[in-house]
């Protein structure tokens, strides 16, 4: 266990991850301070009395004269203040970089600008299905300090780039970036370098990088060294295979799961899939009870997950795709026997919706666009698209058309807000009346 005694600490930052900081702290018997711009954040009540807090501004005097300041992912390492204190020689870390210091178990980590929950929640089944005891987190689920546990035998962590930023100690059995577009960069002002250079952090010190062979961004800035291990398409240690119209998971040319019997589709889910496999086996996790764990995910709530199947009808909740890119994401590499019969609709947000044409070719698809930006996305493709208020109006008409083979995907798109609270809430109602309907 690390000494933070004699230390002043200041957390900057409350929610749910400031509280465990302030918790791990006490229970070292080190009261620290707390700083938080906003006025009343969440869980300003769950302060002990004894905690000092200051809230509505940073506190330069408490910042300056801080040993060590624990700052939450939310708040840019370019904030003027923290500059000053990281040039006085002030330590700043955040909470994973905490955990770090403290984990008994090996680590694996997951990063990328897509895709990283799904992997993660997958890697963490099949952790389980080995009957491992396994703690997931990060930026993911719980805060990392709560997961500590001298029985866990294994941690799997989704870290974002900007836990990364503050992140020095992670040295991680099996580490990853996915991928790398273009994200956040109202947060990194000198562009894709500066955001790439972030997510590269998850390497120092890792035993296994697994890297994407189709996207050179995830490589080691050095380029694949000994450590290095690869997922792809069609290339890389760990890549996908297509023979005769099936799509298998071959791992250093041996073929070792049919996509059939996945219950998620599409091809960004099979490369998540092989990400998974890869990281599990790097860690020794027993092939078989990770591949009992491909065979038994349903995909994450809302995004690409299989709610409803009958009658060879396969009803996909994709709700989480709010923009272009995202549909664009569940479209690229999807087989469909039958019919696609695709939900587009809401709020655009003025978007570009040209780019998703390129996917909506053929005589398989049929669209179904409602809501705000309605006609925008019927222009698409008129000859084979129908236009109602609402979603439920359209899977109506859709039940009324869907033969064996077909697949209904709700992947709008667009956001919400013009008819639902939320895409969650949107995409509960689809998994409803894929129920009623089909």
């Amino acid at each position: 266990m690390i000494d933070y005694q004699d230390k002043q600490v200041v957390i900057i930052g409350l929610g749910s991850t400031g509280l465990s900081c302030v918790d791990y702290f006490i229970a070292r018997n080190v009261t620290p301070r707390v700083i938080d711009t906003r006025q009343s954040p969440p869980g300003l009540d769950s302060l002990a009395d004894s905690v000092e807090r200051h809230t509505g501004s940073l506190n330069r005097e408490w910042i300056m004269s801080a040993d060590l300041l624990v700052v939450s992912p939310g708040i840019a390492l370019a904030t003027p203040m923290l500059q000053e204190a990281a040039e006085a020689g002030i330590e700043i870390v955040g909470d994973i970089e905490l955990f770090c210091r403290e984990a008994q178990a090996p680590i694996i980590a997951i990063t990328g600008s897509n895709g990283k929950s799904t992997v993660t929640t997958l890697v963490g089944d099949m952790a389980k299905a080995a009957g491992w005891n396994v703690a997931i987190g990060g930026n993911l689920g719980q805060p990392s300090l709560t997961l500590l546990d001298p029985e866990c035998q294994l941690y799997v962590m989704e870290l974002s780039s900007f836990q990364l930023e503050t992140t020095s100690s992670l040295e991680a059995a099996a580490a990853t970036i996915l991928n790398v577009s273009e994200d956040h960069m109202d947060r990194y002002p000198r562009g894709m370098s500066q955001y790439r250079d972030a997510k590269l952090r998850i390497y120092h010190g890792a035993k296994v990088c697994l890297v994407n062979a189709d996207d050179a961004l995830t490589m080691p800035l050095q380029g694949a060294d000994r450590r290095c291990i690869s997922f792809g398409v069609d290339i890389g240690d760990y890549h996908l295979s297509h023979q005769q119209g099936e799509t298998w998971l071959r791992v250093r040319g041996e073929k070792v799961l049919n996509t059939s019997e996945m219950k998620v589709v599409g091809q960004h889910n099979y490369l998540n899939g092989l990400a998974a496999l890869a990281l599990a086996d790097a860690v020794e996790i027993p092939r078989a009870s990770s591949l009992k764990a491909l065979t038994e995910f349903t995909g994450l709530e809302h995004r690409f997950q299989l709610v409803w199947e009958n009658n060879g009808v396969r009803w996909i909740n994709d709700s989480k795709a709010t923009n272009v890119g995202s549909t664009e994401a569940a479209l690229n590499g999807i087989r469909v026997n039958g019919v696609l019969h695709l939900l587009l609709g809401g709020d655009g947000k003025s978007a570009d919706f040209s780019p998703l044409s390129a996917y909506l070719q053929g005589d398989k698809v049929r669209l179904y666009c409602f809501g705000r930006d309605k006609q925008a996305l019927f222009n698409l493709r008129p000859d084979v698209a129908e236009i109602t208020e609402t979603m439920a109006q359209s899977m109506a008409l859709i039940a009324q058309r869907i033969k064996p083979g077909d697949m209904v995907l709700l992947s709008p798109a667009c956001a919400s807000l013009d008819q639902f609270k939320n895409y969650e809430l949107r995409g509960h109602e689809f998994a409803r009346l894929a129920q009623e309907l089909g």
